[in-house]
């Protein structure tokens, strides 16, 4: 395992861009890694032997990590897995092709192309078009495992892209959370599909309120530790970002949905690839807040891994984006001023007036 690891880092050292960015002692002294040792999208112990695989045409881990997610009922590894299988594919497609063409209904195998061809989809200036065409792909997921709720999260991303109506969002999301009560993966999708501006409209569908309605009653619902008690941070990052003024969040909602995030991050172990893509949207949030110690803190959790999610929405090098952010939060919370809050995780907004905050 030791060797396919440092395989595997080998690997996406070698395919990223080069920076050429000398050593840090400031990063150093601020307890954060040099930027060349930041990952991008590093898989967990489990993801990498069967990316490096892969990357040999071998197409047997992947299908045995699968299945095993599949035996078990692990939908929530099952979804990661999926999602970053299929993006291995769209870039490097012959051990997939093999795989496809020896097990032409093997579900998990099927689970991977309907990803795959809708993330391509989405990809396309024909988006719509092309995310109608890959209902047949979806359906045989969705029909080779029917206990899966992984295809329905995929079927809820191929509705927002295709503008489907609500009444099809609903169905969708019935199947989902019927197989599935818990799934972060359809909860974040149907968060997505609320919070798209088509379905903002003026009586309140869809609008950032009803976004966060949804996301708090889920958060309160949500299984201890479970990620879903993040998705009011999700609702947060969509209304920081896609807010077109129609509709306001008050502040200490944003800032609630921070904490809960805040809160759920201390109970996952540092430097943990698991963990990275929540702690890098709540880095992005905390930034969009001006809670810099905050950000710092979670920083320093995060360690070398840095995720596509959330820094590719705006940037075509996310890593690149990442690195910036990173920079200007240490700029603006040094270390000294955040050793307290290191060693004892606690919010820097409590006690703050937000009266004359956005």
């Amino acid at each position: 395992m030791v060797d396919t690891m440092a395989s595997l880092r080998a690997f996406l050292r070698a395919t990223r861009t080069e920076r050429n960015t000398p050593p840090s002692p400031l990063l150093a002294a601020a307890g954060l890694p040099a930027d060349d040792e930041v990952l991008l999208d590093a898989p967990d112990a489990r993801l990498g032997p069967s990316l490096v695989a892969a990357g040999r045409g071998d197409y047997g881990p992947a299908a045995e990590l699968l299945a095993a997610t599949r035996a078990g009922a692990e939908w929530e590894s099952r979804d990661r897995y999926v999602i970053r299988l299929a993006a291995f594919a769209h870039s490097r497609a012959e051990w997939f092709t093999s795989w496809r063409a020896a097990a032409p209904n093997d579900p998990d195998a099927l689970l991977v192309g309907a990803e795959l061809a809708v993330a391509r989809a989405w990809a396309s200036p024909a988006r719509a078009e092309l995310l109608h065409q890959t209902g047949p792909l979806v359906e045989a997921a969705a029909a080779a495992c029917p206990r899966d709720p992984v295809p329905w999260r995929i079927a809820l991303d191929r509705a927002r892209g295709s503008d489907a109506d609500h009444g099809e969002f609903e169905r969708l999301w019935g199947e989902a959370v019927r197989r599935s009560p818990h799934h972060h993966g359809s909860h974040v999708a149907a968060l997505q599909y609320l919070s798209t501006s088509r379905f903002r409209s003026s009586g309140g569908l869809g609008s950032h309120r009803e976004c966060f309605d949804f996301a708090e009653r889920a958060a309160q619902d949500a299984l201890p530790g479970s990620l879903v008690q993040a998705l009011p941070l999700h609702a947060a990052f969509a209304c920081l970002t896609e807010g077109d003024g129609r509709t306001v969040v008050d502040r200490a909602r944003l800032d609630a949905a921070a904490d809960a995030a805040v809160a759920l991050s201390a109970t996952h172990p540092a430097a943990d690839p698991w963990s990275a893509e929540l702690r890098n949207l709540l880095t992005y949030v905390l930034v969009g807040l001006d809670r810099w110690q905050d950000a710092f803190l979670q920083l320093r959790l995060t360690g070398p891994y840095a995720t596509s999610f959330p820094w590719d929405r705006f940037s075509d090098d996310p890593l690149g984006r990442f690195l910036e952010t990173r920079e200007e939060v240490r700029r603006n919370a040094p270390a000294d001023r955040c050793a307290v809050c290191a060693g004892h995780p606690r919010s820097e907004h409590g006690g703050r007036d937000h009266s004359g905050d956005h």
